[in-house]
């Protein structure tokens, strides 16, 4: 196999599997509670912004008109009148309270599209197992995600934080391989709930506009040997500026039982979280996401790139790019090295 710059792939002949300690998830359960003890404490303290130590009762004492309804916009998370549209993360998450849908209606989660031609320059010998073929996987083949979320519970409990149920689907279709029927090759399956924190404060100049904590469940839905599967604990933040979004991913995979663990080591090829980082403009979306496990031997990521553009009202051009490690489970301790180009669902 060739080498990704920076993403350094495995020799085909090596698929053995180290085990992640145990000693390394020692730390990440006391690390969520203060993710979600901060949280917790975002929103009951509301904006924590420029206007973040103001009280309303404060905001009554300002003189000038516009200046105190700024105040109090501020403090109820509303959009000011005549500030511009929606922002994206609010369009995602339903943040503004000026411009919330109420629960129930289906909304875009991830990207939904479609690639009707992608090459795979690395395909990997455990993929080839779910290919139907034995010849193996044929490096083109079409990949599609639908992706989508509901909101379940608006204002839970009174407080500024909402829950959702998410659900996402990957699938890999080696469409062009005729000889064997066109099998789909692997499809992974990952609902989630999530309790997403509505929140307002600045950090590094981008502003804070959400925490959200959960439960993941990944699998392929198959049986031995070729069943995957896996559950983690969430909390993702979400933070804007302007056109720029930059939404942060962490997960603890729960442990198993030695005898039921279907992706042994799987922290030592994921990691712990990934970056997302999208900026939009004109109608067009640039993006990357990074994953890395952050180990000075054996040091193994991804990265994926995103550029969309428009083409009709509801449907973009898209172009995707995936290099490293996890892209789908049945062969995640193989590195992809793929490129694809196709369709996307715009936000509805």
């Amino acid at each position: 196999m060739t080498e990704g710059p920076g993403f350094p792939l495995s020799d085909p002949g090596e698929w053995g599997i180290r085990k992640a300690s145990m000693k390394s998830f020692r730390y990440l359960p006391p690390l969520l509670c203060l993710c979600l003890s901060l949280s917790l404490s975002a929103t009951a303290g509301g904006a924590t912004g420029e206007t973040g130590h103001v009280q309303p009762d404060e905001c009554a004492k300002i003189d000038d008109n516009a200046v105190r309804l700024r105040c109090y916009d501020e403090r109820s998370g509303r959009i000011p009148a005549g500030e511009g549209s929606e922002s994206n993360l609010s369009k995602m998450w339903d943040l503004d309270t000026e411009l919330r849908h109420g629960g129930f209606a289906l909304r875009p989660y991830r990207f939904n599209y479609v690639l009707p031609y992608t090459f795979n320059a690395t395909p990997g010998k455990e993929a080839s197992q779910g290919s139907g073929s034995e010849k193996g996987v044929q490096h083109q083949e079409v990949k599609f995600q639908i992706s989508f979320k509901t909101k379940l519970w608006q204002d839970v409990l009174g407080r500024d934080m909402d829950l959702w149920l998410a659900y996402t689907q990957l699938s890999f279709w080696q469409f062009y391989d005729f000889e064997n029927s066109a099998p789909f090759r692997e499809t992974d399956y990952e609902p989630e709930l999530l309790l997403n924190f509505r929140t307002n404060y600045n950090l590094l100049g981008l502003r804070g506009r959400f925490i959200n904590v959960g439960f993941n469940h990944q699998s392929n839905g198959r049986s031995e040997p070729l069943s995957r599967s896996w559950n983690r604990v969430v909390a993702n933040f979400g933070f804007e500026r302007d056109s720029l979004v930059v939404i942060l991913n962490t997960w603890y995979r729960i442990p198993e039982k030695e005898r039921d663990d279907d992706n042994p080591g799987m922290g030592s090829f994921l990691g712990y979280g990934q970056i997302n980082v999208h900026y939009h403009r004109d109608g067009h979306l640039v993006g990357i996401i990074v994953r890395n496990n952050l180990r000075g031997r054996g040091n193994k990521g991804a990265v994926q790139l995103d550029w969309s553009f428009p083409l009709a009202r509801f449907l973009g051009g898209y172009v995707q790019y995936f290099n490293g490690y996890g892209e789908s489970l049945i062969d995640y301790r193989a590195s992809a090295n793929r490129i694809g180009a196709g369709f996307i669902l715009k936000e509805w």
